[in-house]
């Protein structure tokens, strides 16, 4: 397994416009070559002196000679259109990184945060499920919006918005491993679990309605 990591650091002059285009068209495109399996987007967590903002999209890939094909019949296509699209206002570098083996955790982990926007900030449900009420603490998710759609008609969930200006509020309260594989149990088939990070710094589990899982 290869990684084809991409490094961009983009002006924040045209940082909302870059960003709902790689979510929505540029990350998707990349999959759809049919080279990639999967691709994680992140953004760098340091203040740059450069300025702008800095982000890594990784793709994995399964063998280095599907990577060399997407050099030779993708890549220039693909890079093109990023020009096109926002000239000088970004600078990219691309490293290749080889996965040498994968370590996976059997530990249940002492402490997850978990932020909430429905049934679970209920103190009934709290005591029912947790045996407890929680200590939360309100905080905000950037980049989301809740869905005009409602799990089976009645319960809400979150989308991804097109920009950093849309936002929820909620809250996120402190729980142990065990503790969120009940919340896993409460919500059951309709939502998946995404690790999603805060406006306080957090990184925190939400639950959002599987009709609306991008994957």
């Amino acid at each position: 397994m290869y990684i084809y990591n991409v490094t961009i650091n983009i002006e924040e002059a045209v940082h909302a416009a870059w960003l709902a285009w790689m979510k929505e068209i540029h990350i998707p495109d990349m999959l759809a070559i049919g080279k990639f399996t999967e691709a994680r987007f992140c953004r760098v967590m340091v203040e740059e002196e450069m300025g702008g903002i800095t982000y890594s999209i990784q793709y994995s890939v399964t063998d280095k000679s599907t990577l060399d094909r997407y050099y030779k019949e993708d890549a220039d296509n693909m890079r093109q259109e990023c020009i096109k699209r926002f000239g000088n206002s970004f600078v990219a570098f691309r490293t290749e990184l080889e996965v040498i083996a994968d370590h996976i955790s059997n530990i249940t982990p002492a402490t997850e945060y978990l932020f909430t926007y429905g049934t679970l900030q209920q103190e009934r449900v709290q005591k029912d499920l947790f045996e407890r009420v929680l200590e939360g603490k309100e905080d905000m998710l950037v980049g989301y919006r809740p869905s005009d759609n409602l799990v089976a008609g009645l319960y809400p969930s979150l989308i991804p918005a097109n920009d950093e200006e849309h936002s929820v509020l909620g809250q996120v309260y402190a729980i142990s491993g065990s503790e969120l594989l009940k919340a896993d149990i409460y919500e059951g088939d309709a939502y998946y679990r995404k690790k999603v990070g805060l406006r306080s710094g957090k990184n925190a589990w939400v639950y959002l309605g599987k009709q609306m899982n991008p994957n």
